[in-house]
């Protein structure tokens, strides 16, 4: 594309699905300016995978600097977007730019939605991955765990958590609580195989004995179910800690049980029955309950988007066009919309969580962002060419109102610099496997030196 063919777009959030929305309007020959909340790039894939997949991390790491070193491509972290933040999206939307890509990821939590929620040692399974991951706010914040956690959940976050929990903190006893049963587990096998040398076998022998009559309700043969759980526990990582897990099946959480210091003692939880639901099962109470000790419990019961931002928001999600195309992509999967008008906002989009919050994880981000970008470009189609000086008048707009905010914005240069810096410490690290700073303030700090 000539630049006379060109526009300039703002992608907000550098995760995977807004830096695969970057990269392929930078690769259609548009200046693309990404604004990111965070001073490092990448999202998900710097501060949700597990730290240990270093392979993976270093992959998309590279990608994303050969990214960043694109001549029409201009990047600022440390800007936050919201009610009282560094801009609003009128700002954004302001700025002059032909479509603005909000790629902000769920960065709301839902709910727990139980009594005593609201407990010490009661934690969001998305709070725990950032704690791990360093991201400045989480990073340096106490997460006291105790002896004994209950992981609400039996999907790959439980095992990432679970993974954390054995071989880092090394506590002495992990258990999955999960609603349904050992059938309907969600983890990937490949990921279990982290922390299998710490099962506790024999106590999961017994928890699978004692609810075979409600498998076998529902046709499951409680000796097979068991048979294909023990097959998953092979070719383990080798053991580092005495921790043993175990899983809870058939249970729900009820209440948060806590001492005189409202801290966690324990759970009081439901026994549940699985009905079949078509193709699939479904936990059903059965209205017996029993308390189960614990010193922490840690929900995954999902994410919602940030309402603060000021994008039109209903039940945990930012609204999205309701009026199909027969595009493919359907244009109205990403559009944002505003119910009060019944419109569409003009030129506005969203990508990866910010769309459908909490659905897959980097992949599946990633192709959200390539969707968007298709989508993007065909209305850019319909619009007229943005001006070859486009990009510096929206750079220079956006440079006189963070000023003007007093923000501290962090380009490419001083990514450069933090990287060079942290490099210098790869000695000290945890189960990150690089050395992070915990807090934006330290990293501006050092950034301000570097270039001095």
């Amino acid at each position: 594309m000539s630049a006379t063919n060109s526009h300039v777009i703002i992608v907000v959030g550098a995760g995977p699905a807004g830096m695969a929305v970057a990269a392929s309007l930078a690769k259609a020959g548009h200046e693309v300016i990404i604004l990111n909340r965070d001073i490092k790039f990448g999202g998900l894939a710097e501060y949700g995978i597990f730290p240990a997949k270093l392979k993976l991390r270093g992959g998309l790491k590279k990608q994303y600097w050969e990214l960043l070193g694109q001549p029409n491509v201009h990047y600022y972290g440390n800007v936050t977007i919201g009610n009282g933040k560094d801009l609003t999206v009128e700002d954004v939307r302001g700025l002059g730019a032909s479509a603005v890509v909000f790629s902000i990821g769920a960065q709301g939590t839902k709910a727990i939605g139980v009594e005593g929620d609201s407990a010490k040692g009661v934690f969001h399974a998305k709070d725990v991955v950032y704690h791990f991951n360093r991201l400045p706010g989480f990073g340096d914040r106490p997460f006291e765990m105790g002896k004994h956690v209950g992981i609400i959940g039996a999907g790959d976050v439980m095992v990432d958590i679970s993974h954390w929990l054995i071989r880092y903190k090394k506590i002495e006893q992990v258990t999955a609580i999960v609603r349904r049963g050992p059938a309907e587990r969600k983890y990937n096998p490949k990921e279990i195989r982290a922390v299998c040398a710490n099962m506790d076998v024999g106590g999961i022998t017994k928890e699978v004995a004692r609810i075979k009559d409600r498998l076998a309700a529902v046709g499951q043969n409680a000796d097979e179910v068991l048979k294909g759980l023990m097959d998953e526990f092979t070719k383990c990582e080798p053991k580092v800690s005495d921790t043993k897990m175990g899983f809870k099946f058939l249970a729900s959480p009820k209440r948060i049980l806590v001492d005189g210091n409202n801290r966690v003692r324990g759970l009081e939880m439901e026994d549940n029955k699985l009905e079949p639901r078509g193709n699939d099962t479904a936990a059903v109470g059965l209205k017996q309950y029993y308390e189960f000790p614990c010193d922490a419990v840690v929900f995954a019961v999902g994410d919602k988007v940030d309402e603060t931002v000021g994008l039109p928001y209903k039940s945990g999600l930012f609204i999205t066009n309701p009026n199909k195309t027969n595009n493919d992509p359907d244009d109205a999967l990403f559009q944002a919309y505003d119910e009060t008008t019944g419109k569409i906002v003009d030129g506005v989009f969203l990508a990866g969580w910010a769309r459908k919050a909490s659905e897959g994880l980097v992949g599946i981000a990633k192709r959200d962002g390539d969707w968007c970008a298709e989508v993007v470009n065909r209305y850019l189609s319909t619009k007229a060419s943005g001006s070859p000086s486009g990009a510096k008048v929206v750079l220079d707009k956006l440079a006189s109102i963070l000023k003007a905010h007093k923000s501290h914005p962090v380009d490419v240069k001083g990514l450069r610099v933090l990287e060079s810096i942290e490099k210098s410490h790869q000695g000290a690290t945890d189960c990150i496997g690089e050395f992070k700073y915990a807090s934006n303030q330290e990293m501006i700090r050092l950034i301000e030196q570097g270039k001095a």
